[in-house]
């Protein structure tokens, strides 16, 4: 950090110096540090469609309240699905209505909608989400392998990074059938449904196809150290990867989700202490390049079922990122890079 005066003129910053002349309206702020604004990648309003889990009127409100200016807001869990034009319209009217916050939108990438992309890009998404396991919603399907390469072949003609929710179909799913099938559903079952090697074969599967491709690949919320290995070799291999995590990752560990229960459940699942501290030590030397919410509401009930498996997947904490990452002993340049820089990059 820097110790300097700023100048504001017209709500811009028009001047980083020492010993600038005051302006008319002065503000003290000796020893406090000054951020860029948050920029959070990914996050789930659910508007339109499904407001009541939560919509931009309170969810930008606590963005701004956590020092954020700005959010990409994922294709689901809206109803419909950002996955057209049509439906790009229906969200971008009803966040500029409900939204104190600038906002940009990820488009949807499923089986079927190859030809909608092109528009979609034209209107202004700043790029496509897939799902490599089931998302849990009907109506965004997962993304098959041949989905995913067309896909990114017409991503990649259009300049635009694809980003992948990375855990494995064929080993979460064919783990929690066998698992279930035997009368177990609880949190530690639920957590053997989904091992670490289901995001790492992820990762690797869908850098192969970018590296194939030419796409740029982005991989959200990876939950462990292990997983940013994989995406680190892909890298080196010669994949334009690009790496995010959550700040929930970096807070709690597996033995937190045992104790806390259902608001701490989340896809992928937190993991055990030695994935914890590989991870928190990637975000801290710079292995990371962004760090997101994933703030993914939900009604109570969602959250109150018997059986673990059905309970929503997502942990609501859209407000907490920077506290967080203090929290966790991030440098303020760190947390710059990771929230600010590259994500308006």
């Amino acid at each position: 950090p820097i110790k300097s005066d700023l100048l504001i003129e017209n709500e811009r910053i028009t001047a980083i110096a020492p010993n600038l002349p005051p302006p008319p309206h002065d503000i003290e702020a000796t020893g406090l540090t000054i951020l860029p604004g948050l920029i959070d990648i990914h996050l789930h309003f659910n508007e339109p469609g499904r407001a009541d889990w939560e919509g931009a009127a309170t969810g930008s409100r606590a963005l701004a309240a956590g020092g954020g200016t700005l959010f990409f807001d994922m294709p689901l869990n809206s109803a419909p699905c950002t996955v057209t034009a049509p439906e790009f319209d229906r969200k971008r009217q009803a966040l500029e209505a409900a939204s104190i916050t600038d906002f940009a939108l990820w488009g949807g990438l499923i089986p079927g909608n190859l030809d909608d992309l092109d528009e979609l890009a034209g209107r202004g998404v700043i790029g496509f989400k897939a799902f490599l396991c089931d998302s849990g919603l009907p109506e965004f399907p997962r993304a098959d392998d041949l989905t995913l390469y067309e896909g990114m072949q017409r991503a990649a003609r259009l300049g635009l990074p694809v980003a992948v929710h990375a855990e494995s179909e064929e080993i979460t799913k064919a783990l929690q059938r066998r698992i279930t099938t035997s009368g177990r559903s609880n949190i530690k079952a639920f957590l053997e449904s989904r091992p670490v090697i289901a995001e790492v074969e992820a990762i690797t599967r869908a850098a192969t196809l970018a590296r194939a491709t030419g796409c740029m690949l982005h991989i959200v919320h990876i939950s462990s150290g292990k997983g940013v290995a994989a995406a680190l070799e892909a890298r080196s291999l010669g994949a334009d990867i690009s790496l995010e995590t959550c700040p929930h990752y970096l807070l709690f560990s597996q033995d937190d989700l045992l104790r806390l229960g259902a608001i701490a459940k989340c896809t992928p699942p937190l993991r055990d202490v030695q994935e914890h501290d590989a991870l928190l030590a990637a975000a801290q030397n710079g292995a990371i390049d962004h760090i997101a919410s994933d703030h993914s509401p939900c009604p109570p009930a969602m959250k109150e079922r018997d059986n673990f498996f059905e309970i929503w997947g997502g942990m609501a904490g859209v407000q907490w990122t920077l506290p967080a990452l203090l929290e966790k002993g991030l440098t303020p340049e760190r947390i710059a890079t990771v929230t600010a820089t590259n994500a308006a990059a």
